[in-house]
Parts: structure tokens; sequence; C-alpha cells
């Protein structure tokens, strides 16, 4: 069980699992962006734009990461370190014989084109494959989302495949394109 939070930094970035103090900041994120996300989110949980949500919703998210189940960043500028402007979920941790998440990002309407997600979502990868010992790392994105696609190519995932009807996404099955990206210096626990 891991005893201390992560913060993650990169040159423009600090990224981190929310804490209570940043709830207003969550909720104004996901305030603010909700039109422009929604074409890309399952369904919004009833009181997801609720402190009382996120009062539970953080908690959780901690809970998750200390039992090696799950790390859920959030992502603000250096320079406006109370600001959030997206999110990087690695969710579903199979250890055994799997050594496997899944990712799922976003990013502010604001922020898009500026090389954040690219730059956010390296140094989280290169935090879960060093620090957390996953061999792989699984991301999935609708064929228009070529945005999404493209920051994935950046950084080396592969596509296996093409899933029809994958995701329950703003209440439509959704057919997505299949990405991994594998650690090439996963070494057994026993070896580390």
């Amino acid at each position: 069980m891991k005893s201390e939070l992560p913060i993650i930094t990169s040159d423009r970035l600090l990224l981190r699992i929310g804490i209570q103090e940043d709830i207003p900041s969550i909720l104004k994120y996901f305030i603010d962006n909700k039109a422009y996300l929604t074409p890309y989110y399952p369904t919004w949980a009833e009181h997801f734009f609720t402190a009382e949500y996120w009062n539970y919703q953080v908690e959780n998210n901690f809970l998750e990461f200390i039992h090696d189940q799950s790390l859920k960043l959030f992502i603000f500028p250096k320079k406006q370190p109370t600001k959030i402007i997206g999110t990087i979920n690695f969710s579903n941790f199979v250890k055994g014989a799997a050594h496997f998440c899944y990712v799922g990002y976003s990013l502010a309407e604001a922020e898009q084109g500026k090389g954040y997600m690219t730059e956010a979502l390296k140094v989280a990868t290169d935090y879960v494959f060093q620090e957390l010992n996953l061999h792989r790392i699984m991301a999935n994105y609708m064929p228009h989302n070529q945005r999404s696609g493209n920051v994935l190519k950046r950084l080396g995932f592969v596509v296996e495949g093409y899933a029809r009807d994958y995701l329950l996404i703003n209440g439509k099955w959704q057919d997505h394109i299949l990405t991994s990206l594998t650690n090439p210096k996963w070494e057994p626990y026993e070896n580390r």
C-alpha cells in the first residue's frame, strides 16, 4: 500500500490526485466544459455537478490509489496551480499475469491545441510504468475524435483493433479504435 500521493510534473504542468480543497476547481472545470465534453463522456452521473458527489469521489479516488486500483489525476498549469485544465484517469488496474490498465483523459476546450495533453499524458504514462510497474496501458477513442488519436500516436500507442458499439457515450453505443502502449522496461517485482 502506498503512503504518499504523487505529484507529477512536466515543463508546464503539474498532475496530482484531487483533494477536498480542489472541489470548487473540479466543479468549475466540469461545469465550464460540460457542453464541450458531453459528446465524449458517458451520461453524467445524477449528482456529478455537485460538491457532495465530488466529496465522495475525491475520497474514493484516494482509496483506489492507495489500494493499487487506479490513478485519477487532475492537470494544473504550473503558473496557476489551483486551476484545473484537464484530467487523466488510469483505471481498472489488473496485476497477476496481466499488469495492465486503461487510460482516459479530457482537456478544457479553451486549452486545446497547446500540446498540454501530449505533455501531461507523457509524464503520466512514464509514472505509471516506472513507479507503478504496469506493463501495458490501453486507450480507446472514437474514430471521429482524431485529436485524441493523434495524441496517442505521438506518444507511441499502437492501434490494435476496432470495436463496434464498444462504449455507451452520451447515451449512444459508439465504435472505438483500440490502442495500447507497453512498458519496455517492465520487470517483475522481485527484480526491482
